[in-house]
């Protein structure tokens, strides 16, 4: 199987870089019932960076504002999952780069049983010139 590439929208938040920050988010988006596609988390200066790619942008959204919480506007990304195999990331990688496309982040991590995973960012300008040379425009 080929890899199945998805446009998605995802939001972050900044917290104080402390332990337990990030499983208390976590928590309370379990709680509320809501589906996360990824989460990625890192130091930023002194506080720290949560990124969430919900399955359901809307309701994750609404459940934020009545949390409380204050998250970034909607930004969008790839979510990559695909058969394991070696290169995989850097053919994608390199389909960007041919294209001129800087990747602004990407995270990828083997799955198990020969599947692997990617979240990949570029910038807003470029997202649907990504789409197009990743083959889902």
């Amino acid at each position: 199987m080929a890899e199945t590439i998805t446009r998605v929208d995802y939001f972050y938040i900044e917290t104080p870089n402390k332990p337990g920050e990030a499983a208390r988010m976590l928590n309370a988006i379990n709680e509320a019932g809501h589906n996360l596609l990824a989460f990625s988390g890192f130091p930023k200066g002194r506080r720290a960076q949560l990124d969430f790619i919900p399955a359901d942008s809307v309701a994750f959204a609404k459940c934020a504002k009545k949390a409380g919480c204050t998250l970034s506007k909607k930004k969008s990304g790839f979510l990559v999952q695909g058969d394991d195999r070696i290169g995989a990331v850097a053919n994608l990688l390199s389909k960007l780069a041919d294209a001129k496309i800087n990747v602004t982040a990407c995270t990828a991590v083997c799955a198990g049983k020969n599947r692997y995973g990617a979240i990949l960012w570029v910038k807003s300008p470029d997202l649907k010139r990504a789409a197009k040379v990743l083959g889902i425009a």
